[in-house]
């Protein structure tokens, strides 16, 4: 780089940084503004996911198992309505991310397949799992 500017190699490199950058970002961004979902009654809980999809993994292995049993007097047979009754219960006035941090913190925790999750993030699977079927 010479006293007077910035030389054509440095723009170069520069450019070709923040080309690979943006590139990366769109790539992660892109797949979660491009897919949408069917509208639900459920869609102010949802919403708070990052992959809904993934959530829906985890909450079906969570009803197949017994995660849900010790959960807010929930059962794995709960309707999608009363998983949205606890999750609203939980979530008012907070952010998902408080409460997760409350859950770690109180020790509620639920096992899925090995996993040891926040309660909250189980029932929220459990509700994603539900509106996918």
């Amino acid at each position: 780089m010479s006293g007077k500017g910035f030389s054509r190699r440095s723009v170069a490199i520069g450019g070709g940084i923040a080309l690979t950058l943006g590139l990366g970002a769109l790539g992660v961004s892109l797949p979660r503004w491009l897919h949408r979902y069917r509208p639900s009654p459920y869609d102010d809980l949802l919403g708070q996911l990052v992959n809904r999809d993934a959530a829906a993994t985890v909450g079906t292995a969570a009803l197949a198992g017994d995660a849900l049993s010790g959960v807010g007097g929930l059962g794995n047979n709960a309707s999608a309505a009363h998983l949205a009754t606890e999750l609203r219960h939980r979530l008012e006035r907070r952010s998902l991310a408080e409460v997760t941090d409350s859950d770690l913190a109180q020790g509620k925790l639920s096992e899925v397949k090995g996993w040891v999750l926040p309660e909250t993030l189980v029932v929220l699977g459990a509700l994603a799992a539900a509106e996918a079927t």
